[in-house]
C-alpha cells in the first residue's frame, strides 16, 4: 500500500490513460470511449475496485511503492447499462450516426443541430420521436414547416433508440487514440481480412 502522494514520472496530463472494461470484459461506453486518467486508475487499483489486464512500461512511485501504470483496467463490480439512454443532443446524433438525417452528410458533432420534424410551433414536442440530426444548410432550407411542405421527410424516422443500440453506433467511430494493449478488448466496426 503505498504511503504519502506518488511521483509520478510521467510528463503532460493527458498521456496514459487506461482502458476501462466492466466486468464483463466490454468497454463502458464506446463512444465515448470509456478511459480514465492514469491518477483515477491508480487509485481504483489501490482501493481494489479494479483487476489490471495490462499495463504500460511506465512506472509511479512513492518512498514505499512503485507500480507499472495500468493501460487496461477491469471493474471488479458489473454495471448494468440504463435500459433507456437518456434524451440529450449528444446522444441524438449518435443515434443518427452523426449524418444529417435529410441530406445524409456526415459531419462532426460541433457542425450537426437538431431539426423538429413537426415544429415546436405547430405542436412538435422535443422528443426522440420528433427530433433528427440536421446540417445547418438543411435546417434553415426546412426552417418552420412540416416535411411534407418542404419534400423533407428524415432518411430514418425518429424513434428512441435502445442503449445496446448507441453502443452499436458508437462502435463504427473509433477515437483518434487507441493503445496498443486495447486492442484486444474492442471491436470497432471494420472489415476483416479475407485469407
Amino acid at each position: 500500500m503505498p504511503d504519502g502522494s506518488l511521483i509520478p514520472q510521467i510528463h503532460g496530463p493527458g498521456g496514459f490513460p487506461a482502458l476501462v472494461l466492466n466486468a464483463d470484459f466490454r468497454p463502458l461506453s464506446y463512444f465515448p470511449l470509456s478511459v480514465w486518467a492514469w491518477q483515477d486508475a491508480v487509485k481504483a487499483v489501490v482501493l481494489d475496485r479494479v483487476s489490471v489486464l495490462s499495463e504500460y512500461e511506465t512506472e509511479v512511485r512513492s518512498p514505499s511503492f512503485a507500480m507499472r501504470l495500468p493501460s487496461v483496467i477491469a471493474l471488479r463490480e458489473y454495471i448494468p447499462a440504463a435500459r433507456r439512454p437518456a434524451f440529450t443532443r449528444f446522444n441524438v446524433f449518435l443515434r443518427d450516426r452523426f449524418e444529417c438525417q435529410y441530406c445524409g452528410d456526415g459531419l462532426p458533432a460541433q457542425d450537426l443541430t437538431f431539426d423538429h420534424v413537426v415544429p415546436r410551433s405547430k405542436g412538435g414536442r422535443t422528443s426522440w420521436d420528433n427530433v433528427v440530426a440536421a446540417c445547418g444548410p438543411c435546417n434553415l432550407r426546412k426552417g418552420n414547416r412540416m416535411p411534407r411542405e418542404c419534400h423533407m421527410l428524415p432518411l430514418q424516422p425518429p424513434r428512441q433508440p435502445t442503449s445496446w443500440e448507441l453502443q452499436e453506433n458508437g462502435r463504427a467511430f473509433p477515437p483518434n487514440h487507441l493503445h496498443e494493449s486495447w486492442r484486444d478488448y474492442l471491436y470497432w466496426d471494420s472489415e476483416l481480412e479475407q485469407g
